[in-house]
């Protein structure tokens, strides 16, 4: 069976990736199952740049087929911010709560039909052989003044989806997995997926 390493320590980024993989029967890790890993510096000014740097360097690092990638909220009022930051918006060490205290603040007095935003994942795709492909995924949207609904993480709370009247965190995870930035990117990866699997 082919492996395949998703280049993330988060543990529901991991999940959904799983979830998504279910059909290729490839087995499916991530950071998680290893424990020795040397530090990446993601320094990047886009999010397509930031996937190529993971991938590249955990490819070569264990010798295997590396999905990573970079994903993050971009919002029109406040000028494509948090962008390739969204992580760590509020600052290093800070969680998900702060990141979106800072984006409701710099949001604050911006009336509703000026707080469209979206989430962006670009995909990257590195195999031990050299073989390279990027794809990128959007799901548009706008910023809530005030966080609604449970699951997800991140910005889900905050982005809200108005074709379907409910916030990111408000969408079981079925849902969710259908319509978000990463399953739109996921889509246009496929192609490739088929010859690289």
């Amino acid at each position: 069976m082919k492996e395949i390493i998703i280049a993330t320590k988060n543990a529901g980024k991991a999940k959904e990736f799983e979830h998504i993989f279910k059909p290729y029967n490839v087995r499916v890790k991530s950071l998680l199952d290893f424990e020795e890993m040397d530090d990446i510096v993601e320094d990047g000014k886009t999010f397509e740049e930031n996937a190529l740097i993971k991938a590249r360097a955990i490819a070569s690092q264990f010798n295997q087929m590396v999905l990573a990638d970079d994903s993050g909220l971009e919002v029109d009022a406040l000028d494509g911010r948090p962008g390739v930051y969204s992580a760590r918006y509020a600052g290093e060490g800070r969680n998900d709560e702060d990141n979106i205290l800072k984006v409701l603040h710099e949001l604050e007095g911006v009336p509703t039909d000026e707080r469209g935003a979206r989430f962006v994942c670009a995909l990257a795709i590195v195999t031990p052989q050299g073989d390279e492909v990027v794809v990128r995924g959007t799901c548009e949207g706008r910023i809530l003044t005030e966080c609604l609904g449970t699951e997800g993480f991140g910005y889900d709370p905050i982005f809200y989806l108005p074709h379907l009247s409910k916030t990111m965190a408000q969408l079981p995870k079925s849902e969710k997995n259908v319509l978000s930035h990463r399953a739109d990117a996921f889509v246009k990866l496929q192609p490739y997926l088929e010859k690289l699997l």
